[in-house]
């Protein structure tokens, strides 16, 4: 895992070879908590899914499962089309409040479809369904936005089932900078490099990925197009260049330079124009995080003394301090809806992940490991992706913001760090 002291330094290094290479590693999920008030679903197996590399039924439960908030209820191996005649009483006497049937076909350009409905047992209702059409290969993508789609009607929040995480994956003396599903599947590495890569943080449309590169053999800021697998310098300033964040409106960045002496922190346009100083301190100024409404820029600092969390108005001014328990409160996150902060504190000698009501100032750790960084929330705020070490190495974990439901996404070769969950797709 990267030293406590790379949190309050802009010295970061990364570099990085060819695009587009498949992941030497999948990242597999182990759930260790579960969630209160579980909502027990009955999920059936659709008719004709068996010419799947693996049944769309079973990727879209395991998405469910994974989030802590339903009870898989047993339906057997034989399949329920959404056209068969529901049993309600039969259902609601197995215990299940909800149930979920489907068929998949071929279509004309040989392609499949899905359909499927989701019945309220104990009402005895039909609450709708969809139909969806894929290619063989996107059949996971489609199995999340089954599970997606249950989990809004069945939660009332979106779901998060088809987003995407990024981190780095750390094998030997290689640095992967992977993008992969929500659940750890269908990673591809996106940049490859001898050297490290950190700091990924994704633009508000989920299309681009600003990261720091050692490639000139000093940190430098990217912009990387999916899509495109394009790339372009953002900020190579004398000095250091470190910490890319996005505001919301995706208009501008913000970013750490030592082009004037101390860390400090500034803005600038998306093509690299615009340059402007937001902080003015004696002191480091890092780890800049906008509000998702960009009215606010959180930091880290050590202008107090020791390294706490200040904010400012998004285009400049006064700095306030927002940490005062501990004495070492660093990489402040906000969550989507703007209420809470997360950020990692030094409890005790061991770095874990906290969170703050912003209203009431109430500050609560809800992780028990010793080594936690890079927090990152959920695009529904409902969980926190970050990283942590395990027996000396680095995997990733998630934990929800109540601190009930957790998951380990360990890969079986190499490190994994420097997590970011992407947005939504608009």
């Amino acid at each position: 895992m990267l030293s406590r002291r790379t949190l309050l330094t802009a010295g970061c290094c990364a570099g990085f070879g060819l695009f587009a290479y498949p992941a030497a590693a999948q990242l597999r999920i182990e759930i260790t908590g579960a969630g209160a008030n579980q909502i027990p679903i009955a999920f059936a197996a659709f008719e004709g899914e068996n010419g799947l590399p693996t049944p769309l039924s079973d990727v879209a439960r395991a998405d469910l499962e994974r989030s802590g908030l339903f009870k898989l209820i047993e339906t057997g191996p034989q399949p329920i089309s959404e056209t068969a005649s529901v049993d309600f009483g039969n259902w609601k006497y197995r215990g299940a409040d909800a149930l979920v049937t489907g068929s998949l076909s071929h279509t004309a350009d040989n392609r499949w479809q899905v359909r499927f409905r989701l019945f309220d047992t104990a009402r005895q209702a039909d609450l709708g369904g969809l139909e969806l059409t894929f290619r063989s290969e996107q059949y996971r993508a489609a199995a999340h936005n089954v599970a997606d789609w249950v989990y809004q009607k069945l939660i009332g929040e979106p779901g998060i089932f088809s987003t995407r995480i990024a981190y780095v994956l750390k094998n030997g003396r290689q640095y992967q900078l992977q993008i992969a599903d929500a659940d750890g599947q269908n990673a591809q590495a996106a940049l490859i490099s001898d050297e490290p890569i950190i700091s990924p943080a994704w633009s508000p449309d989920g299309t681009k990925l600003a990261y720091v590169s050692f490639q000139t053999k000093k940190p430098v800021v990217y912009v990387h197009t999916l899509a495109s697998k394009q790339r372009f310098v953002l900020s190579n300033f004398k000095g250091s260049n470190s910490a890319p964040a996005w505001a919301p409106d995706g208009n501008r960045l913000a970013v750490v330079l030592t082009k004037d002496g101390l860390s400090q922190i500034y803005e600038l346009r998306p093509d690299g124009t615009g340059l402007r100083r937001l902080t003015q301190s004696s002191g480091i100024d890092t780890e800049p995080q906008y509000s998702p409404d960009g009215q606010w820029l959180y930091f880290t600092s050590d202008r107090g003394g020791s390294p706490q969390i200040y904010r400012i108005p998004a285009r400049g001014g006064e700095a306030q301090r927002i940490t005062f328990s501990g004495s070492y409160n660093v990489t402040p996150r906000v969550s989507p809806n703007g209420k809470t902060l997360a950020f990692l504190t030094r409890n005790e000698g061991r770095f874990r992940i906290a969170l703050m009501d912003l209203a009431s100032q109430q500050v609560q750790i809800i992780t028990d490991s010793d080594k936690d960084e890079s927090p990152s929330f959920s695009p529904n705020g409902r969980f926190i992706l970050y990283a942590t070490e395990v027996g000396g190495r680095g995997v990733l974990s998630a934990i929800s913001i109540d601190g009930r439901i957790k998951q380990r996404l360990s890969g079986f070769a190499g490190d994994v760090r420097e997590p970011a969950w992407a947005p939504f797709q608009k």
